[in-house]
């Protein structure tokens, strides 16, 4: 088939750049990105592998748009409050995005060619360290610290073997305790027994470390200073 052809069957297809890379995310969000190949895509879509260059010119570049698409889903830092509300906002929205994405936790930083989205994601971020007086390389510490925090937490959260405090609840009373003597493992049997007790929630543990992230990096602003250069 010729190139006019393909573009052709592409046409007749219902294909678009954005269909194709929506149909990705969603092939990587029930998948995982290792199994995303533009074969499988194609399949996806019902379409000729050779017919998606016409919209991605290769994986990476199909790759770079789906994380344009996850960064677009992230809450901005809204305008017009203090900076660790903005911040804490915009982490909160980030974590339940990546919730959704799981696949791109470990891609969100990792663009060489990064699209519209993500660029102005991470102009609003520094934009609103700079305002609330951090200095320029203050805000690139910050940033890349909560960064860490957020991708971290995400990519942990998403190998648990539970999701709620009663399957966690479950799991220590059935699975864990019954392979920790007492008198090996005093500390765990308490750590287990208080969460319990506790009603531990995992899900709520997220904010826990972000409010504690988010204070100790108050001291290091200096919020006289212009947050021009």
């Amino acid at each position: 088939m010729s190139a006019r052809e393909q573009r052709q069957a592409a046409s007749d297809a219902g294909l678009s750049k954005q269909r194709v890379v929506e149909e990705a995310v969603r092939l990587a969000d029930r998948e995982g990105v290792d199994g995303l190949s533009m074969r499988r895509l194609a399949g996806t879509l019902g379409a000729g592998a050779m017919s998606l260059y016409h919209y991605v010119a290769s994986k990476e570049e199909l790759l770079d748009a789906m994380i344009d698409v996850v960064f677009e889903e992230i809450e901005l830092p809204p305008e017009g409050t203090d900076w660790q509300s903005a911040m804490r906002r915009r982490a909160i929205s980030a974590r339940q995005v990546l919730a959704r994405h799981p696949w791109a936790s470990g891609l969100m930083e990792s663009r060489t060619s990064p699209g519209p989205a993500n660029l102005r994601h991470h102009e609003a971020v520094t934009a609103c360290l700079r305002r609330a007086g951090f200095s320029a390389l203050m805000a690139t510490h910050a940033n890349w610290l909560l960064d860490s925090y957020v991708y971290g937490f995400a990519l942990q959260a998403a190998s648990l073997p539970f999701d709620t405090a009663d399957e966690l609840a479950d799991m220590i009373e059935d699975v864990y305790l019954p392979r920790l003597p007492p008198d090996e493992f005093p500390y765990l049997n308490e750590s287990a027994a208080a969460l319990v007790a506790a009603g531990f929630d995992p899900a709520k543990e997220f904010v826990f470390g972000l409010d504690l992230v988010l204070a100790a990096l108050e001291p290091l602003r200096a919020p006289n200073v212009s947050p021009h250069p």
